[in-house]
């Protein structure tokens, strides 16, 4: 299939890397190290890949990620370049990673060897699947024969309107990495305390409830995507679960979607939460991503 121009992400979109390559959607690929060791975020190209990341994490591994540099964005998108034609780049949010800093430096380097070709980068403020959901929808666009300059500004416009709604069901990693107090994760195991947690308007993971049990975090989850989705229980859009080591949960969870949401368009879309997302979340997470209103700012009603 002919483009217009190049759509290209980085690896935290947490679909599979297949999936991305049959869309032709060049793909930048995070790294994290455990050990000494750098392992690439490796988005199901190996399927050994994530079940060691678990078996590492349930040894008590802490995996440390890091930007990409300014370096890696200008290579990547010379190579993009080099092929011909425009690339618009759909970066990872900002609220959770400072890469797109970069990604934006890179761009402004790389654009002054290419004069005749557009180089456009767009801080996506979306995560994981979200993130995907978003690429997913921008790729439909220019399949439909959207210019450059429309798919960037669609995403500009629309980029807030993705909501990610999310509850855990395990807080271990949560606790090692800083995110709650041990007493707080001790006391969520003990009362079987799920947080039920969102994405604000700027990128940014916010915890705005708890409830006891998985039925009642789907419950709720659902609910919330009632109030928010586009046209409500007639959301007639796509939407992505993601999980992370919990597929059963997932597949609870879509069964709740579908059954809310009758006119979906297709079925909802499972994946994993890669090993980037999931070095922060560790295993016990489940999302549900789709289009709606505005998100809100941190400290408003939900």
């Amino acid at each position: 299939m002919s483009h217009d121009f190049t759509l290209s992400c980085c690896s935290t979109v947490d679909v599979p890397y297949s999936y991305l390559e049959s869309r032709h959607i060049p793909v930048l690929f995070y790294t994290y190290v455990v050990d000494d060791v750098t392992y690439v975020d490796d988005m199901g190209r190996d399927p050994n890949a994530l079940p060691h990341f678990y078996e590492m994490l349930a040894a008590g591994k802490l995996p440390q990620t890091s930007q990409i540099n300014v370096a890696e964005y200008a290579e990547f998108f010379d190579g993009l370049l080099k092929q011909g034609g425009d690339v618009l780049h759909l970066g990872f949010t900002s609220g959770q990673s400072g890469s797109i800093h970069n990604a934006f430096i890179a761009a402004n380097m790389t654009r002054e060897k290419y004069p005749g070709q557009k180089l456009l980068v767009v801080d996506t403020l979306c995560s994981s699947s979200g993130y995907g959901l978003l690429v997913d929808t921008v790729a439909d666009m220019r399949d439909a024969g959207a210019s450059i300059e429309d798919a960037y500004q669609w995403t500009l416009d629309n980029r807030n309107k993705v909501h990610h709604q999310f509850f855990s069901t395990d807080m271990t990693q949560f606790r090692r990495t800083g995110r709650v107090s041990g007493a707080a994760a001790a006391i969520a195991t003990v009362l079987n305390i799920c947080p039920i947690m969102r994405l604000d308007d700027k990128g940014r993971i916010i915890a705005y409830d708890k409830v006891r049990g998985k039925k009642n975090a789907v419950a709720r989850t659902v609910e919330t995507m009632k109030r928010h989705a586009e046209n409500g229980e007639n959301y007639s859009g796509k939407a992505f679960i993601c999980h992370s080591n919990c597929l059963a949960d997932a597949k609870a969870t879509k069964a709740a979607v579908e059954a809310a949401f009758p006119h979906l368009n297709g079925e909802v879309r499972i994946c994993d939460i890669g090993t980037i997302v999931a070095s922060h979340s560790g295993p016990g997470t489940v999302a549900v991503f789709f289009f709606g209103d505005d998100r809100a700012p941190e400290g408003s009603p939900v």
